[in-house]
């Protein structure tokens, strides 16, 4: 991700309906998101019920992540589209937040999201970027993170094996605000959303966890991911309850 997509910015929406049977927003809100101005990138995801990625799904709560190519286009979207204003009319608990992209590398679907402004919206992954990425822009307030894997189908025994213990990890960790394990259809396409309290509490579970650092290993020895992305934003505008409370609330 370059510096100069400043005026990209991300939004992280989770929701949780009353009965099975809202779970057909998600195909009737497609067509809608397609059609929305100034929406680059966007991802409906059903969610786990644990802290990261896991085989168990909570089929009342979905969640979209999206990339919008500038504020007032996502400004827009929620006074406007009939997608949030359904949200805001039928789902029991809506938690929504504003995400200002700090660094990220990899792709998501062979593009990348968070190309910057000049470069087609969701564009193709050029070689370069795809290499590295930048170093993060440091922030000295909370951090939300974004990790998203596409599973080699030989791996996805090895892959489900590491989860609960690295779910107890991430459960633990202090810095953690909350997290969910996201994810598209087949289960082999999976992602986690995180909140921490800073930077330093990131760096602490992603490089200082035993078991985080083990199970990432053997997934860079053993080529478990066929694609995978990883994001750092700096939360803002945050509102509405996730399980209850809202977890950037100080």
């Amino acid at each position: 991700m370059s510096d100069t997509a400043t005026a990209i910015i991300a939004s992280f929406h989770l929701v949780r309906y009353e009965t099975l049977g809202a779970m057909r927003h998600m195909a009737f809100d497609r067509p809608l998101l397609r059609a929305t101005p100034g929406l680059r990138f966007w991802r409906l995801l059903g969610t786990g019920k644990g802290t990261s990625m896991s085989l168990g799904a909570d089929l009342r709560r979905w969640a979209l992540f999206a990339v919008w190519r500038e504020e007032r286009d996502l400004d827009a979207f929620l006074r406007r589209s009939p997608v949030p204003a359904r949200w805001r009319d039928e789902a029991v608990e809506l938690w929504q937040v504003r995400l200002r992209p700090l660094a990220s590398r990899g792709a998501w679907g062979g593009v990348d999201p968070f190309a910057p402004a000049g470069l087609p919206d969701g564009g193709p992954l050029g070689p370069a970027r795809g290499a590295g990425g930048a170093r993060p822009r440091r922030t000295d307030g909370p951090v939300a993170v974004l990790t998203r894997a596409s599973i080699r189908p030989g791996r996805l025994v090895a892959f489900y094996r590491s989860v609960p213990a690295v779910d107890r990890a991430l459960r633990d960790q202090d810095g953690r605000l909350a997290s969910v394990g996201v994810g598209e259809w087949p289960a082999a396409r999976q992602a986690t959303f995180s909140l921490w309290r800073d930077a330093e509490a990131v760096d602490r579970f992603a490089y200082g966890a035993a078991e985080h650092r083990r199970v990432i290993g053997r997934v860079r020895a053993q080529g478990w991911y066929g694609e995978e992305l990883f994001a750092r934003f700096a939360p803002y505008g945050g509102e509405g309850r996730w399980d209850g409370r809202d977890p950037l609330a100080r």
